[in-house]
């Protein structure tokens, strides 16, 4: 069932829950929703040990999107969310959610703990930003997917195409192109954010052994500047990480 929270701004932050035990809040990446997104396996994985809540951030599905985008609107989103489960939370997130998840902790909003699975912090060089603002001002969304995809994820460039051949799921992805610059501002130039340095939150560090060399970079370096965070690599695991094997050290850390 669908339930709303409101966050500073008034925009209203559609979530669900499922589950019992100590509530644990889930952070989707980029082009992710409630309903079509890494968050909600993961939370049925979960739902055995935890209240596990998930949500759309904001303009993607049922939340709201008041503009103008900031990074701290989406930190105030997950404040509200945790708000909505007690006042406090276990927090996990996953790619740019992951990112958000750490930003948030570094901005001092009350979680218990927080874990980020592989957080892109992997340099960039070009202008993301400026690219996905032109074409989402440009009305194409379909290129902005593809370009996030190809020239930004490093997807092969047969990606478009395999896109074409998958209508439905090409249609959901375009329903939330709008948000992917939104991401791009979020992590900070793709460089870990030296304000990670303030965080006191107990925080876990995780990425898998099959990451590309930019991205071990991006987890070896986020690790390296929290406070005593720690460092777990998943073996056999892509950015596409399995629920299967991301739940066990999950429920270890939050235990």
């Amino acid at each position: 069932m669908t339930s709303f929270a409101t966050s500073k701004d008034g925009t209203r932050i559609a979530y669900e829950r499922t589950g019992s035990g100590p509530a644990l809040v889930l952070v989707d990446g980029a082009l992710n929703s409630r309903n079509f997104g890494a968050a909600k396996d993961v939370a049925a994985a979960l739902a055995d040990s935890y209240t596990v809540y998930w949500y759309d951030r904001r303009g993607r599905g049922d939340s709201g999107d008041t503009l103008p985008y900031a990074p701290a609107r989406e930190i105030e989103d997950l404040a509200a969310v945790i708000a909505a489960t007690g006042g406090e939370a276990f927090v996990m997130g996953q790619s740019s959610g992951g990112a958000l998840a750490l930003e948030a902790a570094a901005s001092g909003v009350a979680m218990s703990k927080v874990a980020s699975y592989e957080a892109p912090y992997v340099g960039q060089s070009t202008d993301f930003l400026a690219r996905q603002k032109q074409f989402i001002a440009d009305g194409d969304r379909r290129g902005a997917v593809n370009y996030f995809m190809t020239t930004m994820v490093g997807g092969p460039f047969f990606m478009p195409l395999m896109m074409r051949l998958m209508p439905k799921v090409a249609a959901q992805l375009h329903a939330v192109a709008h948000t992917l610059p939104y991401d791009t501002e979020l992590l900070n130039g793709f460089e870990v954010p030296a304000r990670f340095g303030s965080i006191t939150t107990p925080t876990l560090v995780m990425g898998g052994s099959k990451y590309k060399p930019n991205m071990k970079k991006a987890v070896h370096d986020v690790a390296a500047i929290v406070p005593n965070a720690k460092l777990l690599i998943l073996d056999g695991q892509t950015h596409q990480v399995s629920p299967a094997a991301l739940v066990p050290p999950l429920k270890e850390f939050f235990q």
